[in-house]
């Protein structure tokens, strides 16, 4: 049986429903929101995401928070097993690099190679999927089910991450530009989707 690869820094030229062309256009995005940066400067690579239930293969636990160190100077939220900032996924209560219809691995290694933190040629580097949070555009926050096109966005600085009431941080696509536009957050394509429906929830802010 073969295992689907999610590639983040990958463009598709066809959505889920058959569509050709750029997904930027034929789908609705749904930014994800990865807290690429430290809030303690760690360099504990046991305080990465651990091995437990991992797929096969994934790089976990303390290689992966090594290699994580080796290359942004410290051990992101993103990887931690436990966060320091507030994210969506994982869900409350549930294992760290887990969350409801996601992926349970991602491939980092086009992103990387694209980014300069790793010299080409692209090879798979799979990691456990990060703590994350989500932001959609205003017009879509009350749709029936369709397919979405994940957008990650690394988020490089500890002030845009948005808290957990939505009073502060990035929580709009106009949050997201201007952060892109001051460098502290890094848009990147990717060849996954999710199917589900959008509508507000009483009390739920981020």
């Amino acid at each position: 049986m073969q295992t689907p690869i999610c590639q983040v820094g990958t463009q598709p030229t066809i959505n889920p429903n058959g569509m050709k062309g750029n997904p930027a256009v034929t789908s609705e995005p749904i930014f994800v929101l990865v807290p690429m940066f430290s809030t303690d400067n760690d360099q504990n690579p046991n305080d990465a995401i651990s091995c437990a239930n991992v797929v096969e293969g994934t790089t976990c636990g303390p290689a992966l928070g090594s290699t994580l160190i080796s290359l942004f100077g410290a051990l992101p939220e993103a990887f931690k097993a436990t966060p320091s900032v507030y994210t969506q996924c994982p869900e409350p209560g549930s294992a760290p690099g887990t969350c409801t219809m996601h992926a349970s691995r991602l491939d980092l290694g086009p992103v990387l190679v694209a980014l300069g933190y790793v010299q080409p040629p692209v090879s798979n580097i799979f990691v456990p999927t990060p703590n994350h949070s989500h932001v959609l555009i205003n017009a879509d926050i009350n749709l029936p089910a369709i397919w979405w096109q994940v957008v990650p966005v690394l988020v490089l600085d500890q002030s845009d991450w948005p808290t957990a009431d939505g009073k502060s941080g990035i929580t709009s696509l106009a949050g997201i530009q201007a952060a892109l536009k001051a460098g502290t957050a890094v848009e990147a394509p990717s060849n996954f989707f999710l199917f589900f429906s959008s509508q507000v929830m009483a009390g739920h802010k981020m």
